[in-house]
């Protein structure tokens, strides 16, 4: 995340990068990530995890509510090995991380696609994302820096990735607006978007 804050993500993007570090503590996040939304109130966040057994930088589609069962840091599991009591068993980013995977190419670096993000801290931060903003997050596990995936190069496929997030959301936001300008003459949608 060094790299990236260093990189930025362009000179072409109108964005305000923050990077903050969350330690692998389920409370702490739980109230953090709250925080991050309530207070800085950010359009689209990003996390990233390292997934020590990962040979490539997965791109995680959604979250699921249940089956934290491993202890964090401090021995703390879940209650229930739950996120949320009341929530949805599955919540999906907004981003369909499978485009971004096929069209996102960093020389070097092999990109896949997920839907299944393994149940430890990184999904629970990501799921309570996902539901705070109403699926305007993503979550990317990235493999330990190595000699094959150095700092310098899993900052650039970072940046790469998070760009081509930017604009599959502005892409979404674009075809929104015009299917919200497309009525009949009573007033009602005669579209719809298909996910």
């Amino acid at each position: 995340m060094q790299e990236l804050s260093k990189l930025g993500l362009g000179s072409d993007m109108d964005v305000e990068l923050q990077t903050l570090q969350l330690p692998v503590d389920y409370r702490e996040v739980k109230q953090r990530v709250a925080r991050i939304w309530k207070d800085l109130q950010p359009q689209f966040v990003v996390h990233v995890g390292v997934d020590p057994t990962a040979k490539a930088i997965f791109l995680e589609q959604c979250s699921k509510n249940r089956g934290y069962r491993d202890a964090d840091i401090r021995g703390f599991r879940p209650e229930c090995g739950m996120c949320l009591p009341d929530g949805p068993e599955v919540i999906a980013s907004e981003v369909s991380m499978k485009a971004v995977s096929r069209r996102a190419a960093v020389q070097g670096v092999e990109v896949a696609f997920s839907r299944d993000a393994g149940r430890y801290v990184c999904d629970y931060a990501y799921y309570l994302s996902l539901h705070h903003g109403n699926g305007c997050a993503a979550l990317i596990h990235v493999p330990p820096l190595s000699p094959r995936l150095p700092a310098s190069l899993l900052g650039k496929a970072l940046q790469v990735l998070i760009q081509e997030m930017l604009e599959e959301i502005e892409k979404r936001r674009a075809q929104n607006q015009k299917l919200s300008l497309c009525s009949s003459s009573r007033g009602e949608p005669t579209g719809g978007l298909l996910h």
